[in-house]
């Protein structure tokens, strides 16, 4: 092998991080690899090199050593020999098995899987989603089978480790200068096998089941927020962790009240006289009865704002209001003498100098100039 310094061969500097290293050796083991560079045996001599190179200075005592003595330090050639490339599996594994989905040999293989999260519909009332409440569910799940205790295996027995792949989950496959691992065929990447299985949950460890959970609702939430229950989806396969469940939160219509986040809104019906000569209602909040005072000549679509009476934020942002918007109401059902006393009133209204419908004739006005406008 070339003697050259090995951070000349690998284009670093002296004080190269781990991850510099690799990334330099990265580079040249794609560019320099015999399988893409058939015949050309310079290109196999830089490969070698490059590889020996990275073997020296990743490791730490090594690296030390090479750095005070040189080549001499390090027993004059690297890797302890690369005939046949060996010992290439191990460095190259590490440096390439994530591209190809593998596993390094310290790493083995876990026939237990994580198990699924899950999602549940609750609805709830405006008045639990403002003030919290404690809610029951019951949630079909998968829950670790009680027979096995979750192993999947027959009762006093126990999984075995696959003999084809050692219990790591992988084997590995040459192909040419390349490893790569695969999924062992015969445990499917469980790393165990089961000689026996339970006859309860058919191998499984796992069984079907409905689950009574006892959900803390805080006060505030709104349409849309989750609240994650750890460890209470489905139970991992042979063993493995529980997933979460998320409840997802939803609010049923209000009679009522409209939420917009932290506020609540509500149509307020005020008589016409009231809202010509002004005076006071109680309306509905969250907590009872409030009075409101209506201010006089108040128009249909005014809004009045009751600070603080709507919902406390979940997440502490402070407390919204309620909104109340007011709607005049025209009377029905009218006696001939009231209907008399309303036309009399229009009188006295349009005789006077004072303009008592502002709206009304500004929108005839406007309408009179949109006709004079107008070209035919």
């Amino acid at each position: 092998m070339s003697k050259a310094d090995y951070y000349e061969v690998l284009g670093v500097a002296r004080n190269a991080t781990e991850a510099e290293l690799k990334g330099a050796y990265r580079r040249l083991a794609m560019k320099f690899h015999p399988d893409r560079n058939p015949d050309d045996a310079s290109s196999e001599d830089k490969f070698k090199e490059a590889k020996e190179a990275y073997e020296i200075l990743s490791d730490p005592q090594k690296r030390a050593s090479y750095d005070q003595f040189g080549h001499a330090g390090v027993g004059g050639g690297g890797a302890g020999g690369f005939g046949g490339f060996g010992g290439f599996g191990d460095v190259f594994d590490d440096i390439f098995g994530d591209i190809f989905g593998g596993r390094s040999r310290s790493g083995g293989g876990s026939r237990a899987q994580h198990g699924a999260d899950l999602r549940y519909h609750l609805e709830i009332s405006l008045e639990d989603a403002a003030k919290g409440a404690q809610v029951e569910i019951e949630v079909p799940t998968l829950v670790p089978c009680e027979t096995c205790a979750g192993s999947g295996a027959k009762k006093g027995t126990q999984p075995v480790t696959c003999t084809t792949c050692d219990g790591h989950g992988q084997v590995r496959m040459q192909q040419g200068f390349f490893t790569i691992q695969q999924t062992c065929p015969t445990c499917q990447g469980q790393g165990q096998m089961i000689s026996e299985r339970c006859t309860d949950c058919r191998g499984q460890g796992r069984k079907q089941h409905k689950k009574k959970l006892s959900v803390k609702i805080p006060a505030g939430v709104d349409e849309g927020d989750r609240i994650r229950l750890g460890g209470e989806g489905e139970a991992g396969m042979h063993g493995g962790p529980s997933g979460d469940l998320y409840v997802q939160i939803s609010l049923k219509e209000h009679p009522i009240f409209k939420r917009h986040e932290n506020n609540l809104h509500v149509e307020v019906p005020v008589s016409f006289i009231t809202a010509a000569l002004g005076g006071s209602l109680d309306v509905p909040t969250l907590d009872g009865r409030l009075n409101l005072k209506i201010p006089a000549e108040t128009q249909t679509g005014k809004v009045l704002r009751l600070k603080g009476k709507g919902i406390k934020s979940v997440r502490g942002y402070g407390v919204g209001d309620l909104l109340c918007h007011i709607v005049v109401e025209t009377p029905i059902n009218l006696t001939r003498d009231q209907k008399d006393l309303f036309k009399k009133l229009e009188e006295s209204l349009s005789h006077g100098k004072q303009n008592h419908s502002p709206k009304h004739t500004s929108w005839f006005a406007g309408v009179k100039k949109f006709f004079e406008d107008m070209k035919f």
